[in-house]
């Protein structure tokens, strides 16, 4: 297969993408971690239900 500038940009957009969705996903669950046990809490003494 031919490696033009476009397949290597191409690739290099695909990657990109996928390494963003990655930290996004570990930025989630990271925060979820720090502040998952204080909403849950907070939603206890409002007499709020867990979703």
């Amino acid at each position: 297969m031919y490696m033009d500038v476009v397949v290597f940009a191409g690739i290099a957009t695909v990657l990109l993408t996928v390494a963003f969705f990655i930290g996004v996903g570990v930025f989630i669950v990271r925060d979820q971690k720090a502040h998952g046990d204080a909403q849950k809490e907070k939603n206890l003494k409002t007499g709020e239900k867990a979703a």
